[in-house]
């Protein structure tokens, strides 16, 4: 590693120059924020500048990775991000990066940089960067900041544990300010950050004074030679002082006393900065000037052109949920051969996948070696393609899709299976507020070719925990695809789409249907075939009344129609497919035939998606019914372990076909 000279002038200077240039910012945007020119919140980073810029100047522009939080905007700067961008994502106007207006100031993102796309939700960085840190193959180092109440998030344990077992390169700069808004780290933490957290192996852990420039410096050069030797992830907690308040909203003279706050200027990096120049020598007080009167001027150019940048349109806004992906239909069928199960069909698909595509990784708890899952799915992945690429992960949904969001923002396809819906709850923060909008939040500058496998429902008598239907939770969330096959010809062909798409994908698989042969087992399609997602299948034509349904309803809907079709009544079932996209019009021209429509799904019936389904019928169908939109579903209750109980609670085919009856006879 090549030797720095930390005391070189040129080196100081350019220190310095971008202090004072992370200070006037931070004065400048918080005149800016009271003269209504777009924004209307401004957080301060005064008192955080030197270890931000340090850490700029310690690792490599463009070669390493970076997670910056929202008080680290020296880091951004010293990286040369481009400030009137900067400040143009502050006004809330169409800049180049950092969101182009959706996300508040300071929620940096910036793919030319490898600046990952930043969200408000404290700590939900730090899994990603593992999962980034997992991704690479070479020496780079991810850099990962926060302030100190982000140690206080079960992501950042989580965090600390997975880099350790695989001595990932990630450098975890906790910018400890002694305050997570108003409360102190008295009562956020049982002990200093840096001694709490020493049990991990692999894990180096540095504390450092942030405000000393060559204390920082060392430890910065310690570290970074740590990370680029693959030992494994350090842990630098930086003490600084936080000089301003929290943010615009808040007033820290309410928490903070005179004393402390004087003790806090005490710290100013900037003024020990320009004291430790000045004692060594190193420049004159005229120097200082100069350099400071150039960096104001800079500032003051780069927020004027910034405010001349125009506000982000509005007719454009709604094409950024998604990225545009289109496939083409393809249907062929392995001849001589027997049918085969859905879990035998993902099993395929998946080997098929990777096979062809070597950025594909399968991971999740159980995953990997001779269990392959608990319902067997990933079977065989790792003996075939190493374990390098299929492999077992801790018993932590939350690292489950944090990982999986930063392995696809670096290129990769993670295909992650949570080994229950009834457990994705705790990674709901990754799924929800991260996964679904990064394309939305980067403006289109980082999207996430994720498919996170999920078996759901009940009739394996698995109780509250092992049987619950998620899908009306998650279609509520821009951002998110969701697929539900019914039988295992559309399981293979929807899984290879979801595994192209570019897009976030949800895929739920039945348990109870994953071995099930009567109506589920199917002819397998070729390795090449293929079907778009958000197309539904007319399974059944009729005449009398329309069934939409989609997983396992659909078994239980064709063998109420098969049925009744021997008494003379006509039923059309669809079979919806994928819940997002939806194909509604598929739905719309059968009630224009029949006349009549039943929503199916087995979730609870209060706030189900076949709620949605009606209300869309209702403002697109409404002149063609003939009776009121009936929907089957379970009781609005939790399903119990009880064969008894859950027969009763979850839809059955006698409660449906008495359903279906009563719509035909209305």
């Amino acid at each position: 590693m090549q030797k720095i000279d930390l005391k070189s002038k040129d080196r100081l200077k350019n220190v310095l120059q971008m202090l004072y240039i992370c200070r006037f910012t931070d004065e400048k945007m918080n005149k800016l924020v009271k003269q209504n020119k777009g924004t209307s919140f401004f957080l301060s980073n005064s008192g955080h500048e030197l270890i931000g810029v340090l850490s700029a100047f310690h690792l490599q522009v463009k070669k390493d990775y970076f997670f910056p939080y929202y008080r680290d905007r020296a880091l951004v700067i010293a990286l040369n991000s481009d400030l009137k961008d900067i400040f143009a994502a502050f006004l809330a106007r169409n800049s180049n990066h950092h969101s182009s207006g959706k996300m508040m100031p300071d929620h940096f993102c910036d793919s030319t940089l490898n600046i990952l796309c930043q969200s408000s939700c404290v700590g939900s960085q730090f899994l990603q960067a593992v999962g980034v840190a997992k991704a690479l193959d070479g020496d780079e180092i991810v850099y990962v900041s926060a302030g100190d109440g982000a140690t206080s998030q079960g992501d950042f344990h989580e965090a600390l544990n997975f880099s350790s077992i695989y001595k990932l390169s990630v450098l975890f700069n906790i910018q400890d300010n002694g305050y997570a808004i108003s409360v102190t780290q008295k009562e956020q933490t049982a002990g200093l950050i840096e001694n709490v957290f020493k049990g991990y192996e692999n894990l180096k852990v540095i504390a450092v004074d942030g405000t000393n420039y060559l204390d920082t410096s060392i430890a910065l050069i310690d570290a970074t030679k740590y990370l680029r030797n693959k030992k494994g992830p350090v842990l630098m907690v930086s003490k600084v002082p936080r000089l301003g308040s929290h943010s615009i909203s808040d007033d820290q003279k309410k928490y903070k006393t005179e004393e402390i706050l004087q003790k806090e200027l005490k710290k100013d990096p900037i003024a020990l900065f320009e004291k430790f120049l000045l004692k060594e020598k190193i420049v004159t007080t005229k120097e200082i000037d100069k350099i400071k009167k150039e960096s104001f001027e800079f500032v003051e150019k780069k927020a004027t052109e910034a405010e001349k940048v125009d506000f982000p349109k509005i007719e454009l806004d709604d094409t950024k949920i998604f990225k545009p992906i289109k496939i083409e239909e393809k249907i062929d069928f392995i001849k001589n051969q027997e049918p085969i199960t859905i879990v035998d069909a993902l099993n395929h698909a998946l080997k098929e996948e990777m096979e062809k595509n070597l950025d594909i990784v399968v991971f999740g708890q159980d995953v990997a070696d001779k269990k392959g899952g608990v319902f067997g799915v990933t079977k065989g992945l790792s003996d075939k393609f190493s374990k390098d690429r299929c492999f077992n992960t801790p018993l932590a949904e939350s690292t489950i899709i944090g990982l999986a969001i930063g392995f696809s923002m670096v290129g990769k396809i993670p295909i992650c299976e949570i080994q229950f819906s009834d457990y994705i709850w705790t990674a709901m923060n990754q799924l929800v507020n991260e996964l679904a909008s990064i394309f939305y939040r980067s403006n289109g500058e980082y999207n996430c070719p994720v498919v996170i496998r999920v078996p759901i429902g009940g009739y394996i008598q698995g109780g509250p925990y092992h049987s619950q239907n998620i899908e009306a939770f998650l279609a509520h969330v821009p951002g998110l695809k969701i697929v539900a096959p019914s039988n295992a010809k559309d399981a293979k062909m929807l899984l290879k789409a979801s595994i192209k798409d570019p897009n976030p994908v949800v895929f739920l698989e039945h348990k109870a249907i994953y071995r099930q042969r009567n109506f589920t087992a199917t002819l397998e399609p070729s390795e090449d075939s293929i079907m778009p997602l958000g197309k539904a299948k007319v399974l059944c034509d009729g005449e009398d009344v329309t069934v939409v349904c989609y997983s396992m309803m659909v078994m239980y809907a064709m063998q109420i129609a098969k049925k009744l079709k021997k008494e003379g009544i006509s039923v059309e079932v669809i079979d919806l497919r994928t819940i997002v996209p939806l194909d509604i019009d598929t739905v719309v021209n059968s009630i224009k035939k029949t006349s009549k429509l039943l929503i199916l799904h087995e979730d609870r019936k209060f706030m189900g998606f076949a709620a949605e389904i009606a209300s869309l019928i209702s403002e697109l169908a409404f002149d063609y019914l003939d009776a009121p939109i009936k929907r089957v579903g379970a009781l609005d209750m939790p399903v119990a372990f009880s064969k008894v109980l859950e027969e009763a609670i979850l839809p059955s085919k006698e409660k449906i076909e008495k359903e279906i009856r009563k719509l035909v006879n209305f």
